[in-house]
């Protein structure tokens, strides 16, 4: 894929080679473990802003951002959207990487992951679509290769899906005379939109060795130097295979590659559910901080307490009682119920007052 910053001896490829024939790797693995060691573990972490992720894949590390833009759409697909891969090696990851132009290896691995996200539908085209033939919406993922630990791929694939899962497209809306008047809207006034992103291609590398016969998935950085050829199978969660990419090497029998994507099939489900699990948290999180920030702008009334009222109205009947005549006083049932009727109305027009005299309203002036 790239010239080796570390090119192997004779004795180390032999002992590379040698170890895998007995099951074992150089960082002490199974042949299909997929880093599940602490110091080799796959991180996924997000930034401040919506539509960025970092990803660590053992020592490989890979940043994912994206943004969007509103373009003409291409003139044979007038209601669609786009969505581009660019990719980034930084000089600073392997003494490999020379700045400027992309080399192969990066066009290549831009490849691999468009084409499993691209050629699959994961996103959907059409809801990017503002007015038809006028105004889509561009999307663009970069990718920038921080560290060069093996197996960028996978790592590279697991940031743009992270970024393109947490990413938020400002809302529009179509206005004018003529109806095709775009007004894109701060999200401080509208709350943006998300992706409508219909499953994960999960990426999945296995290297081959030897004739072919011997296969690990995930690669690190010195299993790459040795292996005589590399297969990526992008695959999701429900099994269903969106692309394979096998970059030269030894020949692979139809029975080796069949397994291969058994195994894919089983990650693709374990890192869907990590990638799901991240972004659920990091959701919920931008949601409770937005909750926090957010003023308080309800108007709210401020009543005089129902209990109070009760207690009123039982003082003034045992005011009214004490007052009362003895009973061998007549006391008619339409006098009683005049006084009853009297004290309620006072009451009310009592608790009417209490209740001018006591509104407010949080978030502004009183119109009092």
């Amino acid at each position: 894929m790239m010239d080796q910053r570390w090119r192997p001896t004779v004795n180390e490829r032999e002992f590379i080679e040698q170890a895998l024939q007995s099951d074992l790797r150089v960082d002490g693995r199974r042949p299909f473990d997929f880093r599940p060691f602490d110091f080799r573990k796959l991180t996924i972490s997000f930034g401040r802003e919506d539509g960025s992720a970092e990803v660590l894949l053992g020592e490989t590390c890979v940043m994912g951002y994206v943004t969007a833009q509103l373009v003409p759409p291409y003139k044979d697909r007038p209601n669609e959207g786009t969505l581009a891969i660019f990719t980034e090696f930084s000089p600073m990851a392997d003494p490999a990487f020379e700045p400027g132009r992309p080399g192969e290896a990066a066009i290549e691995l831009g490849r691999v992951i468009d084409r499993g996200l691209r050629e699959s539908r994961a996103v959907d085209m059409e809801s990017l679509c503002v007015v038809a033939g006028k105004h889509v919406w561009a999307v663009r993922v970069d990718l920038h290769i921080l560290d060069n630990g093996g197996n960028l791929i996978d790592a590279a694939n697991i940031a743009a899906l992270a970024a393109l899962s947490t990413f938020r497209r400002p809302e529009c809306t179509v206005g004018g005379d003529d109806g095709q008047q775009v007004t894109v809207h701060d999200p401080e006034v509208m709350d943006p939109l998300p992706l409508t992103i219909h499953h994960l291609p999960i990426a999945v590398t296995f290297a081959y060795f030897g004739d072919g016969n011997i296969m690990v998935i995930d690669p690190t950085y010195k299993e790459e130097a040795v292996m005589g050829g590399r297969m990526t199978a992008t695959v999701n969660s429900n099994g269903d295979v969106c692309a394979i990419q096998k970059a030269g090497g030894e020949g692979v029998m139809s029975s080796v590659i069949m397994q291969c994507l058994r195994i894919a099939s089983v990650k693709a489900a374990d890192i869907t559910s990590k990638i799901k699990t991240k972004v659920d948290k990091y959701t919920t999180d931008k949601a409770l901080q937005k909750v926090k920030r957010t003023p308080a702008i309800v108007a709210k009334e401020v009543n005089v307490p129902d209990v109070a009222m009760k207690e009123s109205m039982h003082s003034a009947m045992e005011n009214q009682t004490s007052k009362a005549p003895n009973d061998d006083q007549q006391i008619s049932e339409g006098d009683d119920n005049h006084q009853n009727t009297k004290m309620i109305s006072t009451l009310t027009a009592d608790r009417i007052v209490k209740h001018k005299q006591t509104s407010t309203f949080v978030g502004g002036p009183s119109n009092s």
